[in-house]
């Protein structure tokens, strides 16, 4: 068994590297974990987007 973390700042670019990683090849996924963070920087809005994936 083995785990990919993926992060990203924008939910489509989360998504379009899930898709990729899971195109790669013969891929078991036994388990999708989804996360959202936010953080405030100033003025400012910071948001990470990430997936834990489990697969074999």
């Amino acid at each position: 068994m083995k785990v990919k973390i993926i992060d990203e700042s924008h939910e489509k670019d989360l998504e379009n590297t899930i898709n990729n990683f899971l195109n790669l090849g013969d891929i078991e996924i036994i388990d999708i974990k989804y996360q959202v963070a936010i953080a405030i920087s100033g003025e400012e809005q910071i948001y990470c987007f990430s997936a834990l994936i489990v697969y074999r």
